[in-house]
């Protein structure tokens, strides 16, 4: 299995995915900096589609942009489309990691989630 993987290397939660993702033998094809450059609101979108998440499941609710932001109270009040180019202006924005292979797509690291996605059968 091939998949292109949407993180920080700092983060912890995305190394532990990167880590069981290699011991699982999953190819990762792309590595990107989600900081540096995050997806565009179009590739969003299709990320969104194919994960079968609302559009709020792709926010990092912990993080200290989307609390700087005061996102929680914002975000009622905002269009999809809206949504969309926040999250592709600011990948702190973006819950990490973002796991694909084109069609399936995780979002964050569960083992249990990452084990149905992406395990070998």
């Amino acid at each position: 299995m091939r998949v292109k993987v949407f993180c920080y290397d700092k983060c912890g939660t995305c190394r532990a995915a990167l880590k069981w993702l290699k011991a699982h033998d999953v190819e990762i094809t792309e590595n990107v900096p989600l900081f540096e450059t995050p997806p565009s609101a179009a590739e969003l979108a299709k990320l969104i589609s194919d994960s079968g998440l609302g559009i709020k499941k792709f926010f990092n609710t912990s993080g200290e942009v989307y609390k700087e932001m005061n996102l929680k109270d914002k975000l009622p009040g905002m269009t999809e489309e809206q949504m969309l180019e926040l999250l592709a202006s600011n990948g702190r924005l973006i819950k990490r990691p973002i796991v694909t292979d084109g069609a399936k797509v995780t979002v964050g690291f569960k083992e249990a989630e990452f084990e149905e996605a992406w395990a070998r059968g």
